[in-house]
């Protein structure tokens, strides 16, 4: 059983283990790419008066989340000739994230679609090897204990990158131009690079040593635990909700209720840096003393609740009240339900293959998220936003009842 006592505080756990405080800087590092090839890249072709048809497609970006199981083994066989086999791939792939924005930077809309679609999924690819390293170094270094917080930490610094690169390069973007906003994310990216220079090389057990074993043991160690197919079921349906309601919440606020671009920056973005972070804290501190499984069943539950609160934003109209409501409450509940999440992951790994497991896991859990992009489109095309809201909260109850089936094998993971 977890020791609950008062020693395990998140005030004491974090005096304890200052590499917590690094899971801020990496997080942030892991969330900015992430957003400028989504949200932002959305919001720009919106602007440009692209087809929401065309937008749709553009979440196919999204794709080397998926792949990036294929090239995963590669970084749990080899390390480069500088700072280890985790920070020396975070060091390289962050330098790479922050020479595609630049070049992306310099390409323009919509005489250079077909260029800036290249781009972006270079980008895609560079920022998802940047986060099979990234989740390798937390899913070693931090201790069963250290997993909810540290979980959380990352949480609060991922989501903050996500109010940076979206509703900070909005406002940018609207004073200045994309490309400008795009130049002032590259520069962001030395956030990043100061966790991984600051950061200690985690100890970890003895890495494969042939390219065969990387590839094919992280396979067979998994798929021999008990009930293997049932976990990946429900990684893949925990998030489904809650991806298709952020596929095209940009859009949504935009084009659906008539916001500014200024307005979706300063407002409604902005609003979600506080209840991110207190969102991220909280569910961190209810973790210390939670089950994992019954921190995935409760923050899983106000996850999907919040996509009503969307369907009835979409009902009310244009209301600054609301939509500041509404907002604070889906990234309070994201960021809870991120946390726990990902403290199910890191749990799941065996620390010889970090790399390999923990990219297929969040391969699966990207699904959602990168193929609902087209399907969301031609749905909303077809519905209206108070449906397609309420269908979103639908979509999020068989994840829900799939966690339900596996509280014994969480809770056995979770020792």
């Amino acid at each position: 059983m977890r020791d609950t006592s008062p020693h395990l505080s998140p005030a004491f756990l974090t005096w304890r283990s200052p590499r917590l405080g690094l899971m801020l800087l990496l997080g942030f590092s892991s969330g900015l790419p992430l957003v400028l090839t989504e949200t932002t890249l959305q919001a720009w072709l919106t602007t440009t008066g692209i087809s929401i048809e065309t937008i749709g497609w553009f979440g196919l970006v999204g794709w080397p989340y998926l792949l990036k199981p294929l090239w995963a083994p590669l970084l749990d066989r080899y390390a480069p000739p500088w700072l280890g086999r985790r920070r020396g791939w975070m060091l390289l792939t962050q330098l790479g994230v922050m020479l595609l924005l630049v070049l992306l930077a310099l390409l323009r809309l919509p005489q250079q679609l077909l260029e800036i679609g290249i781009i972006a999924l270079l980008l895609a690819a560079m920022s998802a090897t940047q986060d099979i390293a990234a989740d390798a170094y937390r899913a070693d270094q931090l201790s069963p204990r250290e997993r909810g917080l540290g979980a959380a930490l990352w949480t609060g610094g991922y989501r903050l990158a996500m109010l940076v690169a979206g509703p900070l390069a909005l406002i940018l973007a609207d004073q200045g131009g994309f490309p400008l906003a795009y130049l002032c994310m590259a520069a962001a990216m030395t956030i990043g690079l100061a966790g991984t220079l600051l950061a200690r090389e985690p100890a970890v057990a003895v890495a494969p040593l042939a390219l065969r074993a990387a590839v094919l043991e992280p396979w067979h160690e998994f798929l021999r635990r008990p009930r293997a197919g049932a976990v990946l079921i429900a990684i893949v349906l925990f998030k489904l909700g809650d991806a298709m309601t952020v596929s095209f919440q940009t859009t949504f606020l935009l084009r659906g209720l008539g916001f500014s671009l200024t307005e979706v920056g300063a407002i409604s973005k902005t609003v979600g840096l506080a209840a991110l972070l207190a969102g991220a804290l909280l569910g961190g501190a209810l973790m210390v003393r939670l089950r994992l499984y019954r921190a995935l069943l409760l923050f899983g539950v106000l996850q999907a609740l919040s996509n009503l609160g969307f369907a009835l934003l979409a009902a009310l109209g244009k209301s600054y009240g609301a939509m500041f409501a509404v907002i604070a409450f889906e990234y309070c509940t994201s960021g809870m339900g991120i946390a726990a999440f990902l403290a199910w992951l890191m749990a799941l790994c065996d620390k010889r293959y970090s790399a390999t497991q923990f990219a297929l896991l969040s391969a699966l859990a990207s699904v959602g998220r990168v193929l609902i992009g087209p399907v969301a489109g031609y749905l909303i095309a077809a519905v209206d936003w108070v449906v397609f809201y309420v269908i979103a909260f639908a979509v999020a109850l068989p994840g829900l009842w799939a966690i339900a089936r596996l509280r014994e094998v969480i809770d056995r993971r979770d020792d």
